[in-house]
């Protein structure tokens, strides 16, 4: 018999997947891995917050990671740091707060490992509804940006040319994938959500001849990492956050070996 619990843990994961799939191309194509840590350890903080002033910490979590958005935009334009030390610095600190900041919360335990590997078997209902409007919505403004955003990629000098909006995109793009990581932190944690936006893009790197298949393919990668570490999780009792990147880890060696042949098969 397929348990609730067990079946909201799979439906809460596949919607995960399908809204990292995209965003997750796009983190590969312009190496913004280091942002995404940046934001889910400013998740964090969020917790923390929520818990000390009785909001639900998912309000908090996204709440916080926006606002390291909008920080990191407005100090890229102001700060001569570079960027990755500015990420690096927000990430730390972020981080460090959140530690901080949870041991001033009274009369409530928290379990700070299932905010770091995050806890996808006790997803309930409220989480689902979550994903499905958030994910809906940040999916509904990338595609509505796709074209304008992988001119970006491709070349920022050329896209301004274009009359593109570069910096309105950039930081539109920014937002949405705060919001994207705040909504996942409860499934995967803080530790490894940036690992679920990398590696099933990496994954469907090797097949895919087109943007729009390379992200497509992340969310089906992604689908079936979920799956798969579940599958794990369940059956030798592993924890489930951790089994899920281990599950993308191997597809993705896997899809590393057969991609090879995959390219001399369509050549």
């Amino acid at each position: 018999m397929f348990d609730d619990f067990l079946f909201r843990a799979v439906l809460g994961g596949i919607l995960l997947a399908v809204v990292c799939g995209p965003f997750g191309a796009f983190i590969v194509w312009r190496r913004m891995a280091f942002f995404g840590d940046m934001l889910a350890h400013t998740a964090l903080l969020g917790v923390a917050l929520g818990l000390l002033i009785g909001v639900d910490v998912r309000i908090g979590m996204i709440a916080t990671c926006l606002a390291a958005a909008l920080i990191l935009a407005f100090g890229q334009r102001q700060s001569r740091i570079g960027n990755d030390t500015v990420l690096g610095m927000l990430a730390h600190s972020t981080l460090a707060l959140g530690v901080v900041a949870l041991t001033f919360v009274q009369g409530v335990a928290v379990d700070l490992t299932a905010y770091l590997f995050g806890d996808i078997l006790a997803v309930n209902v409220a989480d689902i509804m979550l994903l499905a409007i958030g994910g809906a919505f940040a999916l509904s403004v990338l595609i509505w940006m796709w074209r304008p955003l992988l001119a970006l990629t491709v070349s920022p000098e050329i896209a301004a040319a274009e009359s593109i909006p570069v910096e309105r995109l950039r930081l539109i793009f920014m937002l949405l994938m705060a919001l994207v990581i705040g909504m996942a932190i409860k499934i995967v944690g803080v530790l490894l959500i940036t690992a679920l936006l990398i590696v099933p893009a990496a994954s469907a790197r090797f097949f895919a001849r087109t943007p729009e298949q390379m992200a497509i393919g992340a969310a089906l990668f992604g689908a079936a990492a979920v799956m798969a570490g579940i599958s794990m999780s369940w059956h030798i009792d592993t924890p489930a956050g951790p089994s899920i990147v281990i599950a993308a880890a191997g597809l993705f060696l896997l899809s590393g070996f057969l991609g090879h042949f995959w390219k001399r098969i369509m050549v």
